[in-house]
């Protein structure tokens, strides 16, 4: 009888975990959620790209020559600078690494202003909803903290210098996109999307495999999130 009794108690339970809806979370515990693994998400996104190699040995991130210069990227070989052009884009990646360090607090500071309204429309929004927001509330400011530290690292390539150069006549001419008129703004715009791309991925992992996180709340927001869809 005991063992009866404990059968159907878990049925019933089992039953309610599953008959969970959004609307029967509390506003807090929804947001609470999201913000927690956003938070999570952001850290590891920074700590991913902030490693040695974070952009250069991933070809989803890694900085290349931009357009305008890639396009004499042969004919530079031929002409003997393949190892300036190697070095720029080493020191373009780098230079990418080093930023994005400067994205944490931000990212984190972004989490914590998000009103309940923001939290839920997330919540029921696209896969990268909130890499969205992010994208929308950080991406000015984390571009001028990015840009000086972009500027240090690629000051003292020759290339670079002489990229410049030859973007600023493009762009007079209108031959050169805006975020490619000198060598720092392009990288800066270039690691800003590499930022931005793998929240978006790690927003999406946690969406489709909510019982993978860590934290109790989080599988519970989750977890509801999915049944609802």
């Amino acid at each position: 009888m005991r063992y009866l009794i404990m059968a159907l108690s878990f049925i019933l339970i089992t039953t309610h975990a599953n008959a969970l809806s959004l609307s029967d979370l509390s506003n807090t515990e929804a947001s609470s959620g999201l913000k927690e693994s956003l938070i999570q998400g952001a850290g590891k996104a920074v700590s991913q790209l902030s490693a040695i190699d974070g952009f250069f040995g991933n070809p989803e991130v890694k900085i290349p020559l931009p357009s305008s210069l890639k396009k004499a990227e042969k004919t530079m070989r031929m002409l003997g600078m393949g190892k300036q052009s190697d070095e720029l884009i080493l020191k373009m990646n780098r230079a990418a690494e080093a930023a994005v360090p400067e994205a944490k607090k931000l990212l984190v500071d972004a989490v914590k202003n998000m009103s309940i309204a923001d939290a839920k429309t997330i919540l029921t929004g696209s896969d990268d909803a909130a890499t969205q927001y992010f994208k929308k509330i950080t991406s000015d400011t984390m571009a001028s903290k990015f840009l000086p530290i972009v500027k240090k690292a690629t000051e003292n390539v020759q290339l670079a210098q002489q990229y410049n150069k030859f973007a600023e006549v493009g762009r007079k001419f209108g031959v050169v996109n805006k975020d490619q008129v000198n060598i720092e703004q392009y990288v800066t715009k270039k690691t800003l999307d590499g930022v931005y791309l793998m929240m978006a991925q790690e927003e999406a992992a946690i969406r489709k495999n909510p019982m993978g996180q860590a934290s109790s709340m989080l599988k519970k927001v989750f977890g509801v999130l999915g049944e609802s869809r």
